[in-house]
């Protein structure tokens, strides 16, 4: 049986598929998107920045949110031009069906207005990655991309119902990029597209900036594209992909627990870390909360779950009701 595309699941690759799935379900239980418009257009700007700086837009993050705020930005045109065009192609992410060749077609389009000659169209040249004057990577000859986009499309159709999408999606991106239909927008293309088809399974992703830690690790981006390259297969970047998507999670996570526990508390909770922060949201979410259902939730021990409690109640976060301080049956709730 032929093996296509072809990878192999990895302990690696698991580990960050469990690590991942527990953070969409903290996130989908403790945070609710849909009441905090500042963090999902933030994190919208943040993915467009990211993704076009990583094919050397130079507009800085606060113009590129003066461009979507409709404000006179001094820059060249055609990094303006691009931040439209992305910010346009981002808004219907919603409306894509990521198994359709022509939606993303339709959407190569919007994402290249004005800045792309064949805007819409795959390629019908050549095309190679150069590192000055060096090529590193040749592309799959033009006359190729039709059917090779065709088989990438049909076994994602095929794939979806049996394959993890983070899998899948990791998968499309590289395999996206190795193809290089486009003659150019290939990378925004395969970074958009990896987030329409996570937005498919939650939809939570839509406002996940994954392209901003990409752009963080850029070098390890490329480095495990050409690693993939040589070796034949995509496990290396699928991992990297999956490493992207669980760091992110967890600024998205931090991120909202701050704008909820702020809001609640009436002041900037920053300095808690991860843990202790986690704990605090955890208790507003309940009238009552004892030490044992608290390390059960953070998976620590009891002795560490009551050294964090001590922290918040010093701080005036929290405060508990029982017999007296010593009492173990003791429970905990909102200041």
């Amino acid at each position: 049986m032929e093996n296509y595309p072809p990878y192999n699941i990895t302990d690696k690759m698991l580990k960050y598929i469990s690590s991942i799935m527990e953070k969409v379900g903290e996130i989908n239980i403790y945070t609710n998107l849909n009441k905090m418009p500042e963090l999902r257009k933030q994190n919208r700007i943040n993915s467009i920045q990211s993704s076009l700086a990583i094919e050397n837009n130079q507009l800085l993050l606060s113009q590129v949110e003066d461009v979507i705020n409709g404000k006179m930005v001094i820059g060249d045109k055609k990094d303006i031009q691009e931040v439209k065009n992305a910010y346009e192609a981002y808004e219907k992410i919603t409306q894509i069906n990521p198994y359709s060749i022509e939606d993303l077609k339709k959407i190569h389009g919007i994402m290249t207005f004005l800045t792309v000659e064949r805007n819409g169209k795959f390629r019908n040249h050549e095309e190679g990655v150069y590192d000055q004057d060096k090529c590193i990577f040749m592309a799959p000859p033009a006359h190729m991309v039709p059917e090779l986009m065709e088989r990438l499309f049909k076994w994602m159709k095929e794939a979806k119902d049996k394959v993890h999408p983070l899998i899948l999606s990791s998968i499309f991106h590289y395999e996206f990029v190795f193809i290089h239909p486009f003659s150019d927008g290939n990378g925004r293309m395969a970074r958009i597209w990896q987030t329409a088809i996570l937005s498919k399974w939650k939809n939570i992703f839509e406002y996940v900036p994954i392209e901003s830690l990409i752009k963080i690790y850029q070098e390890e981006y490329y480095t495990a594209i050409n690693n993939c390259n040589n070796n034949g297969n995509s496990n290396e970047f699928i991992e990297f992909m999956l490493k992207m998507i669980d760091e992110t999670l967890d600024k998205l996570l931090k991120d909202s627990q701050d704008i909820n526990l702020s809001k609640k508390f009436g002041k900037n909770l920053y300095e808690l870390n991860n843990t202790e922060r986690l704990v605090l949201d955890f208790i507003t979410q309940k009238e009552l909360v004892s030490t044992s259902e608290i390390a059960k939730y953070i998976k620590r021990t009891d002795r560490t779950a009551r050294r964090i409690l001590s922290k918040l109640e010093e701080k005036g976060l929290i405060t508990w009701e029982g017999k007296n301080e010593n009492d173990s049956s003791k429970k905990y709730k909102m200041s």
